[in-house]
């Protein structure tokens, strides 16, 4: 009897000894991702171990992220400056992946990973910085319409009962509510499908940023900007909440830019010449 009490003791002893050092085995071992705790690591660690920077950028805005079907590069003010980016980071303007976003998408995938940054006509608002950081504004936009060259549309006081065409997720649909509460408000999933319906005549108007519009009356000179610029419309490349190392990162990559006359050079090739 006494041999029988003592074992099951022994086993116990075992058993405990073999937990404690099995916990202790799964603590101390790299995950496959490459570390510990792979999701604690900053946006610039990242980029270096996987050798190229992910940036969100449009493929529907020409003069800031336009790709070309021939092609397939897409090209742009925006694009450009991903590319400095992965030179600063990484050495190589090369290494770098471009995703496409739209206004509704980039968020998002910014927030599940699929991105580092957000490159991408996008404006800093108070909603949007609680979700995500904003780098230094890179470029002052603002809102306007853009109709055929015969329209009586003049601004916004014209839009009472119009069709106004705008896209999802973007500031200009919010705000052409407020502003021309009376007109009808159709959006789209991207630039390209509002400005198709434009042409179509799904709409009277098509409002967004007075650049990217701009952008889209270079395709097609039967079209004219109309009232002036109605809203502020700053630009900043959007980081993940709390990555303040990154912010800082892309934030001396545009210091250095301005700096050096790179900012202007890039500027005037897609945009023109900066006002003075």
């Amino acid at each position: 009897m006494k041999k029988l009490l003592k074992w099951p003791s022994f086993m116990l002893v075992l058993i405990l000894s073999l937990v404690l050092s099995g916990c202790s085995t799964g603590t101390d071992t790299p995950s496959t991702s490459g570390g510990v705790d792979a999701e604690a690591k900053g946006t610039i660690e990242r980029i270096k171990e996987r050798g190229k920077l992910i940036a969100g950028v449009k493929y529907d805005t020409k003069l800031f992220g336009l790709k070309d079907p021939a092609s397939g590069n897409v090209e742009g003010f925006d694009i450009d400056i991903a590319k400095a980016l992965a030179k600063q980071i990484l050495g190589d303007e090369t290494k770098i992946e471009l995703k496409e976003v739209t206004s509704k998408t980039r968020i998002p995938m910014l927030q599940n990973g699929d991105i580092d940054i957000i490159i991408a006509t996008m404006t800093i608002t108070d909603e949007r910085k609680e979700q995500v950081d904003f780098s230094d504004v890179y470029f002052e936009a603002g809102q306007s319409l853009l109709v055929k060259n015969d329209s009586a549309i003049t601004g916004l006081e014209s839009l009472s009962g119009v069709k106004v065409l705008a896209v999802k997720g973007s500031t200009s649909a919010q705000n052409i509510r407020e502003k021309a509460p009376d007109a009808e408000v159709l959006e789209f999933d991207n630039y390209q499908d509002a400005f198709t319906a434009l042409k179509a005549g799904k709409g009277e108007a098509l409002t967004t940023d007075n650049i990217i519009l701009i952008g889209m009356q270079q395709t097609d000179n039967s079209f004219q900007l109309v009232g002036g610029n109605f809203t502020s419309e700053p630009y900043g490349m959007a980081i993940r909440k709390g990555d303040t190392a990154f912010v800082e990162e892309v934030n001396t990559l545009l210091k250095s830019m301005k700096d050096s006359g790179e900012y202007d050079t890039l500027h005037e090739k897609w945009l023109g010449s900066k006002p003075e």
